[in-house]
């Protein structure tokens, strides 16, 4: 890197904004696309109001294998009226004008940031390239890749399998004398937010990847503060006002962490043959 140029001070501010209005502009774009297909998202979000979900498969599996096993069991506590509930009708509510409009809009603002990734990953990479070796710099096709199937993964595991836990157990509450009456505001918001969250979750390995190469960090750093990350996870986890979206917060919050551990282990920077280890 000697012979590279360092950027004065404002030159890098110059340098941040060009990089965050191209990424913008592809946001804008993205959202442009998702506009057209965020009602198919909105009623995606919305499917776990109605009880049906994996659990719901999952349970009633559960329930004919009791049935088949212990006849007995399945018959005191009724269980057959579990296994051919019907789904309910539940639906979202707004209370003040143009709501409806405004979650669109949101909707397709997350939906085009993600369709926007690659643009953006990409251009986090050039804004740091000119700290890199010659090397180093070809691994901006890897790391926009993986960045970007990260983040989705992580997106996409929340909504498959987390988001309807979260309201399930929300509609587990539901009783003689009280309805769920979820307002459309809060609903969307809650799970947007949580999006977010898990994208970012999932990006934690990448992250390690990227100093653990650059030989910032190392496997034992990162192992001998687990206790660290444990609390850490715990305190982010602890904004969330309910036990069961802190609990699905912390846990992969923490694992990712692990992962991070090996990720650190296997693709990090060796040390040449002799050289000290780190303390």
């Amino acid at each position: 890197m000697g012979d590279e140029k360092v950027l004065p001070f404002i030159e890098h501010l110059v340098e941040l904004r060009k990089r965050l209005i191209i990424a913008l502009v592809a946001v804008v774009i993205g959202m442009g696309i998702s506009w057209n297909f965020s009602g198919d998202l909105l009623n995606f979000v919305e499917r776990p109001l109605t009880g049906h979900t994996y659990l719901t498969d999952l349970k009633k599996h559960f329930y004919e294998e009791v049935k088949q096993r212990y006849p007995a069991v399945y018959s005191r506590y009724k269980l057959d009226k579990e296994v051919n509930a019907p789904p309910k009708e539940r639906q979202l509510n707004y209370s003040a004008p143009l709501e409806p409009f405004f979650i669109q809009c949101k909707i397709s603002i997350i939906a085009g940031f993600i369709l926007a990734l690659p643009v953006v990953f990409y251009q986090l990479w050039l804004f740091i390239a000119p700290g890199l070796t010659s090397r180093e710099k070809r691994l901006v096709l890897p790391f926009v890749t993986v960045s970007t199937i990260s983040f989705c993964a992580g997106a996409l595991f929340f909504l498959i399998f987390i988001w309807p836990v979260i309201i399930n157990f929300s509609l587990s509450y539901e009783a003689e004398g009280l309805r769920s009456w979820f307002n459309l505001s809060a609903y969307i918001n809650f799970c947007l937010r949580l999006i977010l969250i898990f994208g970012v979750i999932f990006e934690l390995p990448v992250l390690s990847l990227l100093l653990a190469r650059f030989g910032l960090v190392s496997y034992r750093l990162l192992a001998r503060n687990r206790k660290y990350a444990l609390l850490a996870s715990s305190i982010i986890a602890a904004f969330h006002a309910d036990l069961i979206t802190m609990f699905v917060i912390m846990v992969p919050l923490y694992l990712m962490y692990e992962v991070s551990i090996w990720v650190a282990l296997i693709f990090g920077k060796k040390k040449p043959v002799g050289s000290p280890m780190p303390a």
